[in-house]
């Protein structure tokens, strides 16, 4: 009688473990696309002050890299649908803004201060995380602004050029 329960409990795990698991449609977005690179990058840069002389500025990284990976988690697993209460773009819109300009600065530090090759190799991937931040925060910024031209209604379909080009004076 113990075996026929066998095959149910084994179901119990696998479905956890399943949750746990970034959603393919979302890795594959431009969204899950940028935030990997930013988790990538963020890793990167913080490896490279870790092993330089410029190991002030390993704070930065590793904090953008939590919040970052936190974020891709929370995404891909579909958290965010589970807490209304956030406004989760504006949270990651906010986040991107603040590391491309923190990366920006620590980057020029870096490159302009330190001789050492690790700070130098931090700079730059610096610079490169800046960018990716930087573009990420461009897309959110167009994301948010589309939205509140519907008027914060998801159901409404988008208003095309055509609408917008009539002169209806």
């Amino acid at each position: 009688m113990g075996d026929i329960e066998a095959p149910e409990s084994t179901a119990a795990p696998q479905a956890a473990i399943r949750a746990l698991l970034p959603d393919k449609a979302f890795v594959t977005s431009r969204k899950g696309q940028l935030l990997i690179a930013e988790v990538a990058l963020c890793f990167i840069t913080f490896i490279c002050f870790v092993a330089s002389s410029a190991a002030a500025f390993v704070t930065a990284p590793l904090v953008e890299f939590l919040m970052a990976f936190f974020l891709l988690f929370a995404y891909s697993t579909k958290f965010n649908e589970r807490f209304k209460g956030f406004h989760w773009p504006l949270m990651d819109f906010l986040r991107c803004v603040s590391a491309s300009i923190i990366y920006f600065i620590i980057s020029i530090i870096a490159v302009s201060r330190y001789t050492d090759a690790a700070s130098k190799a931090a700079g730059v991937f610096g610079f490169v995380a800046t960018i990716v931040f930087a573009l990420d925060f461009y897309v959110i910024f167009n994301d948010l602004a589309n939205f509140l031209k519907q008027g914060g209604d998801s159901t409404e379909p988008p208003q095309t050029d055509e609408d917008s080009d009539s002169d209806s004076d």
